[in-house]
């Protein structure tokens, strides 16, 4: 079935990056209304909570036009000793604030790969728009998803994955560069990693014959326009949607922002066990401490920094997922920075007809 979103209906080509967690159903309404693609991340979200997800998101908005994403992680492999190995390291952590480490952690969040009632949600909702994250589900749920007549993406870290996503069948590749917030989208996190940068990544995938939306480290509309002049068909910001009054992020999280230096985010693995771009905290320094024990699998590790957050409060063991655009996000209403990056990526790129409308 052919696809019923295509990025000619975008007025703005600017795809509000997912963000499970922080992107909420207003703030994707709000985006696409103000005619970008507005997204929200199931990864998260359990099939009820995330029905309701797009459900307000579709009353909100008044159509389907909108984008989900979904994790595609292996799932987790329970290793009781690297488990309580990680506890005991963080107990001191946990008693700064009079808790007791918990007993056990646990995988906290499924992944899509052997999700039926995640899939049945999101067939029946049927966004126009549905991406991966870390991987590829099986053929069978991408003819699923492809019958319901989304449009198809995935994210890629490297060449092999972005091929990987053309020889599946998909119609675009999100190319993740280094520079991004949030989980890396490579597809084995213990693998090798070129960690290349968004544009090294995109100029290497372009002659793949399918749509690359370049993703990581676009604040503005200048950026944006590099980009698009480089030839992607779109590009995906999530940093700089992060300030927006509709996002669901905490004042703790806007505080941070606000604040923002460069420098001051890390790849880390020590909030969820696999590799994650934020803004530095204790528990960032703890993952990177020469002392700090082996991981559990994702996402066991997310279940004590969340346990560990709960009675800690505040930044210091906070995920606060941020790309290296930081110090630039600029807190105004979704739908008036949409306007913003659509005068910004005209006055910058002033051929692309696709932009001539959006404002």
């Amino acid at each position: 079935m052919k696809s019923v979103f295509q990025f000619s209906d975008l007025r703005v080509p600017v795809i509000q990056a997912p963000m499970a967690g922080t992107a909420t159903p207003r703030l994707a309404a709000e985006v696409s209304r103000a005619g970008g693609m507005g997204s929200i991340g199931l990864a998260a979200a359990n099939p009820a909570q995330a029905a309701a997800m797009m459900a307000e998101t579709r009353e909100r908005l008044g159509s389907d036009r909108y984008g989900v994403n979904l994790f595609c992680h292996r799932p987790a492999q329970a290793d009781p000793a690297r488990e309580a190995g990680w506890l005991d390291y963080l107990a001191p952590e946990f008693r700064r604030y009079g808790a007791e480490p918990p007993a056990r952690i646990e995988e906290i969040y499924r992944s899509f790969l052997d999700h039926d009632e995640m899939l049945r949600a999101v067939l029946a909702a049927r966004p126009v728009l549905v991406t991966f994250h870390f991987g590829l589900p099986a053929a069978e749920r991408i003819a699923a998803l492809r019958g319901s007549g989304a449009m198809l993406g995935a994210s890629a870290t490297s060449r092999a994955e972005a091929l990987a996503i053309r020889d599946a069948g998909l119609d675009l590749i999100i190319a993740q560069g280094y520079e991004a917030g949030g989980h890396r989208g490579i597809f084995e996190p213990d693998g090798p990693d070129a960690r290349l940068s968004t544009e090294a990544l995109m100029r290497d995938l372009l002659e793949l014959s399918l749509p690359v939306v370049a993703a990581g480290g676009i604040m503005d509309g200048a950026d944006a326009a590099r980009f698009l002049r480089a030839g992607a068909a779109a590009v995906q910001m999530g940093t700089a949607f992060v300030a927006c009054p509709e996002s669901a992020a905490n004042d703790a999280y806007r505080t941070r922002l606000a604040a923002a230096r460069p420098g001051d985010t890390v790849m880390t693995r020590a909030i969820s066990g696999r590799p994650a771009r934020g803004l530095a905290n204790r528990l960032t320094a703890l993952g990177e401490a020469e002392a700090a024990p082996p991981l559990p699998d994702y996402p066991i590790t997310y279940d004590a920094a969340k346990r560990l957050q709960a009675v800690a409060g505040g930044s210091d063991y906070a995920a606060q997922w941020c790309g290296t655009g930081a110090p630039r996000a600029r807190a105004m209403p979704a739908a008036a920075l949409v306007a913003l990056l659509a005068q910004e990526i005209r006055a910058h790129f002033p051929g692309l007809g696709a932009c001539q409308s959006g404002e």
